[in-house]
């Protein structure tokens, strides 16, 4: 009988490395794409990337016809996040950046690259800063990726007041805003979290062309303005006329927990204190616990 064959490997280096090579290389290349919005040219091997990603496989899986084939266009992925997807296919390893992760992560999801995927999601959590995390945060909530949503809001909640500066604060959509708004956790007072609502939807108003009072309507609910004292309920109020943000059926009702002092209807989620709540002495009436 013969004997069982033994399966000896090579250095995996000098493999890894030859294949790198062939990223973006003319030279052999069967397949060209225009990627991103600057429609720059990419080089790279039908075969390889059949193989080695179903969504490949089906883009490319009709055989070009004689001549030259036309160029594959991919408008929507950055260069810089296809180059890194390419890299990872040719040589299963990828050098991953800071400032392009998320978009490598974007591409991973949508192209169904689940190794590389889990990759970038371990790389965001260790380079997680304040610049970045609302920006992760957009993309947790848009692709579904409940972990990756979790840290984030917890890295919100314990630094909330720079977030809260962000420019990628005020890009978030309302469905990403919605799980800070409802956080009890968040260390900053409400009355600076209207204000940040407001420049919030201010900037949406101006991106979708529509009212502000429109745009802040999914997430304004989540004030909760029992929490501001007399004062700054009246100036709000003033300020909501001029320019309409919450509806007043929601300033009223803050009014009315001022009015009831105490019972259940003052005790749940609008007059609920955060943790970056500041004392004022109408909390007290409320049975607001002070820590």
């Amino acid at each position: 009988m013969e004997p069982l064959g033994l399966v000896v490997h090579g250095k995996a280096e000098p493999f890894s490395a030859a294949l790198r090579s062939l990223v973006n290389n003319p030279r052999y290349s069967d397949v060209c794409f225009v990627v991103g919005q600057e429609r720059q040219e990419v080089f790279a091997h039908r075969c390889l990337l059949a193989c080695r990603c179903n969504f490949f496989q089906r883009l490319l899986g009709t055989e070009p016809g004689p001549g030259v084939p036309s160029p594959v266009v991919l408008s929507t992925v950055p260069t810089e996040a296809f180059l890194a997807v390419l890299e990872f296919l040719y040589t299963n390893s990828v050098k991953l950046h800071r400032h392009s992760v998320l978009e490598v992560l974007t591409a991973a999801v949508e192209y169904g690259l689940e190794e590389l995927r889990e990759l970038c999601l371990q790389f965001v959590v260790k380079v997680l800063d304040v610049e970045l995390v609302c920006e992760a945060l957009q993309v947790a909530v848009t692709f579904g990726l409940g972990q990756l949503q979790e840290r984030c809001v917890a890295f919100i909640e314990a630094h909330s007041q720079e977030a809260l500066r962000t420019r990628g604060f005020l890009e978030l959509s309302a469905a990403a805003l919605l799980p800070l708004l409802r956080s009890d956790k968040l260390c900053v007072d409400e009355a600076e979290l209207v204000r940040a609502a407001r420049s919030w939807a201010r900037v949406g108003a101006a991106v979708l062309e529509r009212p502000v009072a429109e745009v802040a309507a999914p997430v304004v609910k989540e004030l909760r303005l029992a929490l501001l004292a007399p004062a700054e309920l009246s100036a709000l109020e003033e300020q909501n006329r001029q320019e309409p943000l919450i509806p007043v059926e929601q300033i009223v009702e803050a009014w009315k927990c001022h009015a009831l002092r105490r019972g259940d209807e003052a005790r749940g989620a609008p007059c609920r204190r955060r943790r970056g709540t500041l004392p004022r002495e109408h909390h007290r009436s409320l049975d607001l616990s002070f820590k």
